[in-house]
C-alpha cells in the first residue's frame, strides 16, 4: 500500500504526489500536526484555524474518492520522522509519496525521512508542486540563480512551456478504502483559541474565487491593485499558504483567458501574472540560498548597519500608533482580520526600516506571526525588498514617503476611515497628515518621526557616512537580544 504525506498541500487536484500515488495502487494521506512547529515558525493563529479546517475539509474530499486520512499528532521535526516511520512499518506501507517544501528546516526534514525509510525498506517519492517551474531550472549564464526578478522572469517565460510542471488530474476512485479516516488528533485543539480566519474552506470555494477573480476583476487589475479600499485583487493568498490551491493553477487559469500568452496581452492578466511569477522566484532564491532560512540577510554586509531594536518604538508600530494614518490603518487591518494589502505591506515594511530604522526582522517575525496567509519566502522576500538587504531590492535611496503614498492610494482616505475612526471626521486632505491641534482634540498621536530627516539619516548610514542619530536609542536591547526574532527566541510584545 502507498501513504502521501500531505503538508503544504491540502488539495486533491494538481497534487502530483496524491496523482502518483494513486496511479501506483491503493493509497492512503497522512498529515503531521505539530504545535511546536506551528510556534518555531510563528504560524498565525488565524492560520492554524485554516489549516484545521482544511484538514477537514480535505478528508471528506479523499473520501469521495475513497482515501482515508490519518493525522498523526507530532512534535519536533526529528520526532515526525520517527512518527512517520512508525506509521508506514504498521500500516505496512510499501511507498511514501509527497510533494517537497523548500525551507530549510523542511527540507531537511525530508531527506531525513527519506533516509529513515530507506532502512526498513521503504521507497520514498519526491515531487516538486509549489511552484510551476521547479527550483533549479531557471538559471543565468554562469549557472546561478538570478538575482534580479526582471531577467528571473524574462527567462522563466521563455522556458515556461518546456520546463512548467504538468497539472494533475485526480486518478479514478479506489475500490474501497484501505483503513478509515482518523482525524481524532483534531479533537485535542481547542478550535475556540483560533480566531475565525475569514476564508471560505475548501478547495471548491479557491477554485471560485479564482474564477471569479480572472471573470471579474483582472481586466483592470494593473488599474486598481494598489487602491487598498477597493475590492480589486484576487485574496487567493491564503489559499496558496496552505496549498488548496497552487501556483500552476493559477498560472493555467491566466494562460486560458489570455490566449495562451504569458509575457504580453491583456495588461491586468500581465501583471497579475507577473505576480504569481515573483512567488516562484522568492522560492527559487530560498532554495539556491538557504541563508535567507536562517535569520540573515542576502546582502551580508547589511547587518553590519546600525539596526535599531527599541522595543516602545516597535510596539507603536504593531499596534497602529506611529501617528501616520496609512501605517496605522494598515497595521490595524492586520490586527484585526490577519490580512493586509499588498500595498500596504511595503509602506508600513519600508516605515519600519527606513523611518524608525528598526531590524527587518523583528517586522518579518510580526507579520508571520499575524497573517492567515503567511508565507515564509514571500514574507521574507517583501521584507527584504522593503529594507533594502535582499535580492533585487529596493535601492536604499528608495525610501516611501508614507504621506505621499496615503494621498496617490488612499486619495479620500476611505481606507484610513475604516480602521482609524477617531480620523473619520477629517476632509480627504487633512486625514493624511492631520495637524498637531487636530491631533490633540481627536486623541490621535503625534508623528513618531520627521519623514525627511529619517529618510535622509537612513540614507547616511547605508553609504556608511557619520549620521546624527533622530530617534533616541535609550531603550534599545542589546546586541545580545537582537536576535529576538529567531525562531527559537520570544518577539517584544507578542
Amino acid at each position: 500500500m502507498n501513504a502521501v504525506w500531505f503538508k503544504r498541500d491540502l488539495r486533491v487536484y494538481d497534487n502530483p504526489a496524491l496523482h502518483q500515488a494513486m496511479l501506483a495502487g491503493d493509497t492512503v494521506g497522512v498529515y503531521c500536526l505539530s504545535e511546536w512547529e506551528w510556534e518555531h515558525h510563528r504560524v498565525s493563529p488565524m492560520q492554524r484555524a485554516l489549516i484545521v479546517d482544511h484538514l477537514q475539509a480535505l478528508a471528506e474530499h479523499l473520501a469521495a474518492y475513497q482515501v482515508p486520512l490519518i493525522i498523526l499528532r507530532t512534535s519536533t521535526f526529528e520526532d515526525t520522522a520517527q512518527s512517520l516511520k512508525r506509521f508506514v512499518i504498521e500500516q505496512g506501507i510499501t511507498s511514501l509519496y509527497f510533494n517537497q517544501q523548500y525551507e530549510l528546516n523542511e527540507h531537511r526534514l525530508d531527506q531525513q525521512v527519506a533516509a529513515l525509510l530507506s532502512d526498513v525498506s521503504v521507497r520514498t517519492y519526491i515531487f516538486d508542486d509549489q511552484c510551476a517551474i521547479a527550483p533549479g531550472q531557471i538559471l543565468n549564464q554562469q549557472g546561478e540563480c538570478f538575482k534580479v526578478f526582471t531577467a528571473f522572469k524574462r527567462r522563466y517565460i521563455e522556458a515556461f512551456y518546456s520546463l512548467a510542471r504538468p497539472i494533475t488530474s485526480v486518478p479514478s476512485a479506489q475500490v474501497k478504502m484501505a483503513v478509515q479516516t482518523d482525524l481524532s488528533a483534531l479533537d485535542a485543539l481547542s478550535r475556540e483559541r483560533f480566531p475565525n480566519p475569514g476564508v471560505t474552506v475548501g478547495e471548491e470555494a479557491a477554485h471560485q474565487q479564482l474564477e471569479d477573480f480572472i471573470d471579474e476583476k483582472v481586466s483592470d487589475y494593473h488599474q486598481k491593485r494598489d487602491f487598498p479600499s477597493l475590492n480589486a485583487t484576487s485574496k487567493l493568498s491564503a489559499y496558496l499558504a496552505i496549498g488548496v490551491l497552487s501556483t500552476r493553477q493559477c498560472l493555467q487559469a491566466a494562460i486560458n483567458r489570455n490566449q495562451g500568452r504569458l509575457g504580453d496581452g491583456h495588461p491586468g492578466m500581465v501583471s497579475w501574472i507577473s505576480e504569481l511569477i515573483w512567488r516562484d522566484f522568492y522560492r527559487h532564491l530560498m532554495c539556491a540560498y538557504p541563508k535567507l532560512s536562517m535569520n540573515r540577510a542576502f546582502k551580508d554586509d547589511t547587518d553590519a548597519l546600525p539596526w535599531r531594536h527599541h522595543e516602545g518604538d516597535f510596539k507603536r508600530w504593531c499596534e497602529g500608533r506611529t501617528g501616520f494614518p496609512i501605517v496605522d490603518a494598515a497595521m490595524r487591518q492586520l490586527n484585526q482580520t490577519g490580512w493586509m494589502h499588498n500595498r500596504l505591506r511595503m509602506i508600513v515594511a519600508m516605515f519600519l526600516t527606513k523611518d524608525l530604522f528598526i531590524d527587518w526582522r523583528w517586522g518579518e517575525a510580526y507579520f508571520m506571526s499575524r497573517l492567515v496567509d503567511g508565507d515564509f519566502a514571500s514574507n521574507n522576500g517583501g521584507w527584504q525588498w522593503s529594507a533594502s538587504t535582499g535580492v533585487d531590492a529596493a535601492p536604499y535611496f528608495r525610501i516611501f514617503n508614507p504621506t505621499r503614498q496615503s494621498q496617490r492610494f488612499d486619495p479620500e482616505g476611505t481606507f484610513i476611515r475604516q480602521y482609524v475612526p477617531e480620523l473619520s471626521s477629517l476632509s480627504s486632505k487633512q486625514i493624511h497628515q492631520p495637524s498637531e491641534a487636530v491631533r490633540q482634540q481627536l486623541g490621535y498621536p503625534s508623528a513618531m518621526v520627521d519623514h525627511a530627516k529619517a529618510a535622509e539619516r537612513t540614507k547616511a548610514w547605508f553609504k556608511g557616512e557619520q549620521a546624527i542619530e533622530m530617534v533616541d536609542r535609550t531603550e534599545d536591547v542589546t546586541p545580545e537580544q537582537s536576535r529576538s526574532t529567531s525562531l527559537n527566541h520570544e518577539l517584544p510584545f507578542l
